[in-house]
């Protein structure tokens, strides 16, 4: 998928209510390209108060064809090719995480060059740590673009369990191997529950070196 940001418009849309009308009903044939609908997909009623690029939304959740539903806007899709945002809507007590929409929208947006966006996001990572003369030692990471420092974290990838994300994340930003870690918390990103989630794990060694904070 592309990188390059999301306009400001876009990232406000998340975790708004919309009424989505319905357009191609869930098992119809998109003619134009050939495939199949496996989710509904209309257009979001009243889109230019919040985007005026949107044109659509494809509705996660609901599998029996509808009119028309009312939702909250859970993740857009912004394309390289520059063409309109498009929107995923899901009910109010559901909630899909990144690789669940990826798969849910990869009938339609296979093979196209995207960014996604997402209202609930989870992460883990690793608190690393190594005691040298007493005193404890933290492992971190410094971001090449904001230059900020971190602990290794990263989205976690279809199939992985909590722990494997984390050991995965830690060995692809560090090169330490860590075995069982131990789970110390769930920190949110946001004030509200519905927001972004970092699985942290905490792991002591005796193997890393260089810049120690």
């Amino acid at each position: 998928m592309g990188r390059y940001d999301l306009s400001k418009g876009v990232v406000k849309m998340l975790g708004k209510y919309v009424r989505v009308r319905v357009t191609n009903p869930i098992r119809s044939v998109n003619r134009q390209f050939g495939f199949v609908y496996q989710l509904n997909f209309g257009a979001i009623e009243g889109k230019k108060r919040y985007d005026s690029m949107s044109h659509g939304a494809y509705i996660m959740g609901i599998n029996h064809p509808v009119r028309t539903f009312d939702g909250r806007v859970i993740a857009a899709i912004k394309r390289a090719d520059g063409s309109p945002t498009v929107y995923v809507v899901a009910p109010k007590s559901m909630r899909f995480i990144s690789y669940q929409i990826e798969d849910a929208i990869a009938f339609a947006e296979n093979g196209r060059d995207y960014k996604l966006e997402c209202l609930y996001e989870r992460s883990c990572g690793a608190v690393v740590y190594r005691n040298i003369n007493d005193e404890i030692r933290y492992l971190l990471i410094k971001n090449r673009r904001s230059t900020h420092w971190g602990f290794p974290k990263g989205h976690i990838e279809k199939g992985e369990t909590f722990e494997q994300t984390a050991i995965r994340e830690v060995l692809e930003e560090t090169g330490l191997v860590i075995k069982e870690p131990k789970l110390c918390g769930i920190k949110e990103f946001h004030k509200s529950s519905d927001g972004k989630r970092y699985i942290v794990f905490l792991y002591k060694t005796n193997k890393f070196n260089g810049q120690l904070h």
